[in-house]
């Protein structure tokens, strides 16, 4: 972890939101990491990533819950390591996944995890019982983060996500893309993720060591680590989504404005679970959702922007991305709205 990473002031809300009716001690936790926290109010306000690791750490001893008060049952202490050894154990993500969503169900009594496999894609998907719209939007990300941030850690890549749904609507953020992929839809009325489902077939690469070293530093890999706002690939993400598609230079170009040469900047990608041409492919996913949600272009236009020669290509991707054509996705945005 760098000193420069940063996670969004919304995932201290999350986390302090059993305190909401105690401000002193939620004040005091903060300021014993180092966050001022008049920063709660400033939705776009970021932390050091230190310091939010430090607070994670912190407050479920305090609150004696690793699932921070969001559930009615909760998760004692003790409980995330042990499903973690369990999880280990698994030859594949898809035994790893599995056991996860059921070791989950043991603790928690206000969310259960599904998992759905159709065909190429696998969709993880989260029911709630919570009544509370606040309560039930922190829960179910919250949820979302532990056991996507779990499967990463478990197949040491970053998993790429084709679509995110959650059910309760909250501001855009930052890193949204770099944490839930290209398409998210908030306020959808359901929640879920949507990858392919080979990942499911790639190798549990923990062990026991491995997992000893991830446990006393967790909120790193869970939320930090492969979804890395200062790492590579986020560089290599923004500098592409600033320019035109016909200004995006060449791999070999790109290294060396990074001051790398070509096979240093492929391995670092690689290390962050990434090529630039997946790079280059989710970009383009964002660029045409971003302009769809926006509705100033046409069908056409937005093809010809995102680097597809005729719409046709365009409309073929799109329906592979989505399973709709990019007019009636946009169709069920505007009709949500």
């Amino acid at each position: 972890m760098r000193d420069s990473d940063s996670v969004a002031v919304y995932f201290l809300q999350a986390m302090l939101h059993a305190l909401a009716d105690q401000p002193q001690l939620r004040d005091a936790q903060l300021r014993a990491v180092g966050i001022a926290p008049e920063l709660l109010e400033d939705p776009e306000a970021r932390v050091p990533a230190k310091a939010f690791a430090q607070l994670w750490l912190s407050l479920i001893q305090v609150l004696d819950d690793e699932f921070f008060r969001l559930d009615s049952h909760g998760m004692p202490l003790g409980s995330f390591a042990l499903i973690c050894r369990g999880l280990i154990q698994e030859p594949s993500l898809d035994k790893a996944l599995r056991q996860c969503l059921g070791n989950f169900g043991l603790f928690l009594r206000d969310l259960r995890g599904s998992i759905s496999v159709r065909g190429s894609r696998t969709v993880i998907s989260v029911q709630s019982s919570i009544a509370d719209p606040l309560t039930r939007g922190y829960a179910e990300e919250t949820y979302l983060v532990l056991v996507v941030g779990l499967l990463c850690w478990l197949g040491g890549r970053r998993l790429q996500i084709e679509r995110t749904e959650l059910a309760i609507a909250r501001p855009p953020l930052e890193d949204d893309t770099l944490l839930w992929g290209a398409d998210l839809r908030l306020g959808s009325g359901c929640t879920e993720v949507e990858f392919n489902s080979a990942d499911l077939r790639l190798p549990v690469v923990q062990d026991l060591a491995a997992l000893k070293s991830f446990l006393r530093t967790a909120p790193q890999g869970l939320v930090i680590r492969f979804r890395n706002q200062n790492g590579l690939v986020a560089k290599v993400y923004r500098h592409l989504k600033a320019r035109d598609y016909g200004e995006w230079p060449t791999l070999v170009g790109l290294a060396e404005q990074q001051g790398l040469s070509a096979s240093s900047f492929r391995r670092q990608l690689q290390r962050e679970g990434r090529s630039y041409q997946q790079i280059k492919d989710e970009v383009r996913r964002a660029m045409a959702f971003e302009r769809l949600r926006e509705g100033r272009l046409s069908i056409a236009e937005i093809a010809e922007q995102t680097g597809f020669q005729e719409p046709s290509a365009f409309h073929r991707a799109f329906r592979k991305w989505t399973g709709h054509s990019p007019g009636s996705y946009r169709s069920q945005l505007l009709g949500r709205e």
